[in-house]
C-alpha cells in the first residue's frame, strides 16, 4: 500500500477523531504497564520463586527492549507502514501478555516481557507518527498530541488503583490480560479507522545499523540502571565506556550512508533539537522525582498502593487539563511561551516539595499537582514540535527518537538524581543511626528504606520505632534533594524554551 497523501493544514474530519480514540488506547496500556508490575512484584516473587538476577531480569528486560529497539521500529513503520507496523505490534503484544499472564515459571516470564517490550518499542512511535499524519492542520495536531500525553500520563496514575484492585481480587497474572481486550480492539477497528502511511522512498533497513543502535543503546541503559542502584562499579563503567564507543560508531555509519537508520539532519532544525532538550530535561527531572515521591507516600506516609494511586489523581487529572488546553494558548501567546511558563510553573511545584517532611502528605500532593500541571504542556507541544518539525516521511523516525529521549531521560534521572537523593538519605540515617541498633539491621536500612521497614519490623518496639522514625526523616530529605535539582533544572529549561523557542510561529501547533 502505498502511502497516503494529506495536503498540509487539511481539517481531519471525524474518522480522524475515533482514530485518535483509537491511539490512545495502546498509549494509556504502555504506561499503566509499568506501575503495574511493580505493584505485582511481590505476589509473582512468592509464585514463581525468582533468585535476585532473574528478579531483575523480570523488571527490567522490558524497558531494555524498549529503548534498544524504539529507533529501529520508528524507521521499520517509515518502510513498511506505520499501521501494518502497528497492528503487528498489537498481536504480539497481546500474545506475549497471555503469555506472561500464565507463566509458570521466572524464565518464561522474562521471555514473556522481552516479547511485550519488543511489541512496545512498534507501538510508541507507530501511534505517534499516525498521529503527525492524520492531523495535518496545526491547531487540531496540537489538541490531538495533547490527548495521546493525557492518556499516556493517566496511564501512570491510574496503575496502582487498578493495580490495587486486581491484586486484592485476582492472582498476580491478571494485570497483564488487560492489555487483551485494548489489542483486540485495536486489531478489529484499526483497518477501517487508521490510515496507512509510510515512506515509498526509503531505502532497505541497513542492518548494521540496527545492531550498532542495539549495541550502544543497551549497555547505556543497563549501565545508567546499575549506577542507579549500585553505584558505579568497574562492571558498569565498562558498560558505559562500551555503549558510547558504539554509539559513536553508529553516528558516524548514519552520517555516511545514503539510507541512514536515524536520519541526522533532522537536527539542524532547532526547533526540532531544543525541543528534544525540552523533553530529556523534563523527564530526567521527574524521573528522580517520581522515585521518591510513590515511595513517600507507600512508606513513609504508610498508605497502600491504592491509596497512594488515589493520591496522585488530582495530579494527573491536572494534567489532562493542562495538556488539552496547551495547544489553545500555544496558538495565542507562542509554544516557546507556553513551554517556558510551563516549566517555570513546575520549578514552581519542586520547590514546594523541597519543603516536605514525615508529615507532608499533603505538601506532596501539592507540589506534584502543580508539577505535573507543568508537565503537560511540556509533553503536548515539545511532541508537536518534534514530530511536527519533521518531513512527513520521517515522522515515524522522529517519534521514536522523541520517546526514545524521555526513555533516557527517565532513567537517567532515576540514575543521577535518585543516586544523589538516596546518598544523602544514607548519609543522614547514618549520622542519626538509634543507640542500640544492631549493625545488620542498620546496613539493611542503608540499602533501602524498604530494608529499613524490614529490620525495624524484628526490633523491639521503642527501638524498632526510633529506628523507623530517623529512616523516614532521611529519606524525606532525599525527597527533598531530588525536588531541589528538580526546581533548578526546570527554571533552567524555561529560559532555554522560552529563548530559543519564541520564534517558532504561533500556527506551528
Amino acid at each position: 500500500m502505498h502511502a497516503t497523501t494529506v495536503p498540509a493544514h487539511t481539517q481531519a474530519g471525524p474518522r480522524a477523531w475515533l482514530g485518535l480514540t483509537l491511539l490512545a488506547l495502546p498509549s494509556l496500556l504502555l504506561s499503566l504497564d509499568v506501575t503495574l508490575l511493580h505493584l505485582a512484584v511481590p505476589h509473582l516473587a512468592a509464585a514463581l520463586r525468582p533468585d535476585g538476577a532473574q528478579m531483575l531480569w523480570i523488571i527490567d528486560i522490558y524497558g531494555f527492549m524498549i529503548a534498544g529497539l524504539l529507533v529501529t521500529m520508528g524507521t521499520l513503520g517509515d518502510r513498511i507502514g506505520r499501521r501494518r507496523l502497528l497492528l503487528i505490534g498489537a498481536t504480539l503484544f497481546g500474545a506475549a501478555s497471555v503469555l506472561a499472564a500464565y507463566a509458570d515459571s521466572a524464565e518464561t516470564l522474562i521471555g514473556a516481557r522481552a516479547l511485550l517490550g519488543l511489541a512496545g518499542a512498534t507501538l510508541m512511535p507507530s501511534t505517534m507518527a499516525l498521529i503527525g499524519n492524520m492531523f495535518r492542520d496545526p491547531r487540531q495536531r496540537g489538541v490531538a498530541y495533547g490527548v495521546w500525553a493525557a492518556s499516556f500520563s493517566l496511564g501512570i496514575a491510574l496503575g496502582p488503583v487498578v493495580g490495587g484492585l486486581m491484586l486484592e481480587r485476582f492472582w498476580w497474572g491478571s494485570v497483564f490480560l488487560l492489555a487483551v481486550p485494548v489489542m483486540a480492539l485495536l486489531l478489529l477497528t484499526g483497518p477501517f479507522l487508521l490510515p496507512e502511511f509510510k515512506d515509498d522512498s526509503a531505502g532497505r533497513l541497513d542492518l548494521v545499523s540496527v545492531l550498532l543502535s542495539l549495541a550502544a543503546i543497551l549497555p547505556l541503559v543497563y549501565g545508567v540502571k546499575q549506577a542507579a542502584k549500585h553505584g558505579l562499579t568497574g562492571p558498569t563503567a565498562l558498560a558505559l565506556l562500551a555503549g558510547i564507543a558504539f554509539g559513536v560508531l553508529f553516528v558516524r555509519r548514519q552520517l555516511r550512508s545514503a539510507d541512514p537508520l536515524l536520519d541526522l539532519s533532522l537536527f539542524r532544525n532547532r526547533s526540532f533539537t531544543v525541543a528534544l532538550g525540552v523533553m530529556l530535561a523534563g523527564a530526567f527531572a521527574l524521573g528522580g522525582a517520581y522515585l521518591f515521591i510513590t515511595q513517600f507516600l507507600q512508606m513513609v506516609a504508610d498508605l497502600s498502593p491504592f491509596q497512594a494511586g488515589l493520591r496522585l489523581l488530582p495530579a494527573a487529572a491536572l494534567l489532562i487539563i493542562a495538556s488539552m488546553v496547551a495547544p489553545a494558548l500555544a496558538g495565542r501567546f507562542g509554544p516557546g511561551t507556553v513551554v517556558g511558563a510551563a516549566m517555570f510553573l513546575s520549578a514552581i511545584g519542586y520547590a514546594v516539595l523541597a519543603f516536605a517532611d514525615t508529615d507532608g502528605t499533603g505538601i506532596v500532593m501539592i507540589g506534584f499537582a502543580i508539577v505535573y500541571t507543568g508537565i503537560g504542556p511540556m509533553m503536548a507541544l515539545s511532541v508537536d514540535l518534534v514530530v511536527g518539525a519533521a518531513p512527513l516521511e520521517k515522522a515515524g523516525a522522529a517519534s521514536a527518537m522523541q520517546e526514545t529521549m524521555s526513555e533516557f531521560g527517565l532513567a537517567l534521572g532515576i540514575a543521577v538524581v535518585g543516586s544523589i537523593g538516596m546518598a544523602l538519605y544514607r548519609a543522614e540515617l547514618t549520622g542519626n543511626m538509634p543507640a542500640g541498633v544492631p549493625a545488620e539491621a542498620g546496613e539493611a536500612g542503608r540499602d533501602a528504606l524498604s530494608g529499613a521497614l524490614d529490620a525495624a519490623a524484628g526490633l523491639p518496639a521503642r527501638l524498632g520505632g526510633e529506628f523507623l522514625a530517623v529512616a523516614r526523616e532521611a529519606f524525606s530529605s532525599g525527597l527533598n534533594a531530588a525536588a531541589v535539582i528538580g526546581a533548578v533544572l526546570s527554571a533552567l529549561v524555561g529560559i532555554l524554551a522560552a529563548v530559543v523557542l519564541r520564534r517558532v510561529g504561533r500556527d506551528s501547533v
